[in-house]
C-alpha cells in the first residue's frame, strides 16, 4: 500500500504508483508546511524538507516510465524549494545532534542565524511561487491513468529493471570500499539513497518478506556514509557562523573546538561502514526472491 492509502499492486502501472505517491508527498507538505509558518517547532521545518526529497526521488524513481515536461517541472520546483528550506534544517541538526556543548556566544550567533534561515523558508513556503507548485502538484496526483496506461508496463516488471540497475550501481560503486576518496564516498552514498528511495517505494509489487530487512540495510549504510560525511558538513555550518559573527562576538576558538569535535571519531565511522557494507551485500534481494 503506498503512504497515501491507494493499494499498490504487482499489476499497478507505475505511473498509478508516482501519482499515488506524490498525493502522499503533497500531503504531508502542507500539513508540517503550516508548522513552518506558524511556528518555530524543528519538526516543520524537518518534515516538510522529508516530503520534498522523497517526492523528488519518487520522480527520479518513476522516470523511465514517467518522464515528461510537467514531471520535470515540478521536480525542479520541489528542488528550489528544498533548498530554501535545506539551510535551517541542517544548522539545527549541526547544533542539536552533531556537536555537543556548543559555548553560549555561538549558540547566540547561531540561534541568530536560524532566525534568519527560517524567514527563508517561510518566504519561500508562503510565496505565489509555491503555490503555483502546490495546484501544479495536486493537478498531477489528482489526474487518472488512461485505458492505455493501465494495460501497459506492470509495476513488478518496472521494479525489476529499476532495482536491478540501482542495486548494481551501488555494487560497483562500493568496490575497494577502504581505498574510497571522499567524493567516491559521496557518490556512493547518494546511490544508496536513490537505491533505498526505490526499494520502498516499489516493495509493494512484491510482496516479499525479503523486502524489510533489505531495506533495513540500505538505511543503515546510508547512515554510515552520512556519518561520514559529517566533517564536510561540519565545515560548511562553521563557515556559515563565523561570518555571521559580528566583531564583538569572539567565536574563532569556540569554533575551533567545534571542528575538532566533529571530526573525531574518524576510525569508528570507517569500522561502522564496513560492517553495514558487509551486511548489505548478504541482503537478499527481494525483487529476486
Amino acid at each position: 500500500m503506498s503512504a497515501s492509502g491507494q493499494k499498490l499492486t504487482p499489476e499497478t502501472p507505475p505511473e498509478a504508483a508516482l501519482r499515488a505517491i506524490a498525493a502522499s508527498c503533497r500531503a504531508d507538505l502542507a500539513k508540517y508546511r503550516e508548522i513552518v509558518l506558524q511556528s518555530r517547532r524543528p519538526i516543520g521545518i524537518h518534515q516538510a524538507r522529508v516530503a520534498l526529497r522523497r517526492l523528488r526521488a519518487a520522480f527520479s524513481v518513476f522516470r523511465p516510465a514517467v518522464d515528461n515536461p510537467e514531471v520535470r517541472a515540478l521536480s525542479a520546483e520541489a528542488k528550489w524549494l528544498a533548498g530554501e528550506c535545506g539551510p535551517a534544517r541542517d544548522l539545527h541538526v549541526f547544533l542539536t545532534e552533531s556537536v555537543t556543548d556548543v559555548p553560549p556566544v555561538v549558540k547566540r550567533v547561531g540561534a541568530r542565524l536560524a532566525a534568519s534561515h527560517l524567514e527563508r523558508a517561510r518566504a519561500a513556503l508562503g510565496s505565489a511561487r509555491y503555490e503555483a507548485f502546490d495546484q501544479r502538484l495536486r493537478a498531477f496526483a489528482g489526474e487518472p491513468v488512461g485505458a492505455e496506461v493501465r494495460g501497459g508496463l506492470r509495476l513488478d516488471e518496472f521494479g525489476r529493471h529499476v532495482l536491478d540497475s540501482r542495486h548494481a550501481k551501488v555494487i560497483r560503486r562500493g568496490r575497494l570500499l577502504d581505498k574510497l576518496s571522499e567524493e567516491q564516498l559521496h557518490r556512493l552514498r547518494i546511490g544508496i539513497k536513490k537505491l533505498r528511495y526505490a526499494a520502498t517505494y516499489l516493495s509493494p509489487a512484491f510482496a516479499s518478506p525479503a523486502a524489510k530487512p533489505y531495506i533495513e540495510a540500505t538505511v543503515r549504510l546510508q547512515g554510515a556514509l552520512g556519518a561520514l560525511n559529517d566533517r564536510t558538513t561540519a565545515a560548511r555550518m562553521l563557515a556559515d557562523i563565523a561570518t555571521a559573527s559580528r566583531p564583538s562576538e569572539d567565536t574563532a576558538l569556540p569554533l575551533k573546538v567545534l571542528a575538532r569535535q566533529a571530526a573525531s571519531g574518524e576510525k569508528r565511522r570507517r569500522r561502522k561502514l564496513e560492517r553495514t557494507w558487509k551486511e548489505f551485500r548478504k541482503v537478499e534481494r527481494f525483487w529476486r526472491a
